[in-house]
């Protein structure tokens, strides 16, 4: 139990970097969501908006920085910069970038609404 609640702590310790750099790049209406024990994928969802395309790239540029220097390995992620969507996946957690009219669409907090919203 010590070694979850240890690896819980990391984890978040992590999505924090993330939150940061993405609230540094203005990034709006940051969300967290817990998904450990509604999901198979992942532990957290970082969700935020970026105003447009280019401001989706800078904020995905800002994280690949911040999260690099912090260790934290990249298992993958989607570059189609153009689609108003990137998914950056980092296993324990994951980070969905949108333009508020792809959010607006695909309304992850309501498909994920069993999730415990954490506070950042």
């Amino acid at each position: 139990m010590t070694s979850e609640k240890t690896e819980k702590s990391s984890t978040l310790n992590e999505v924090r970097f993330a939150v940061a750099a993405i609230r540094d790049k203005k990034g709006e209406s940051i969300c967290v969501l817990d998904v450990k024990d509604i999901s198979s994928i992942t532990d957290y969802m970082v969700i935020a908006t970026g105003t447009s395309n280019p401001h989706i790239k800078a904020i995905k540029i800002a994280l690949d920085e911040t999260l690099k220097k912090a260790g934290i390995t990249l298992l993958g992620e989607n570059r189609e910069i153009e689609s108003g969507w990137i998914v950056v996946d980092a296993f324990h957690f994951m980070i969905h970038l949108q333009t508020e009219e792809m959010r607006d669409f695909y309304r992850l907090e309501q498909l994920w609404k069993d999730a415990e919203i954490v506070e950042i």
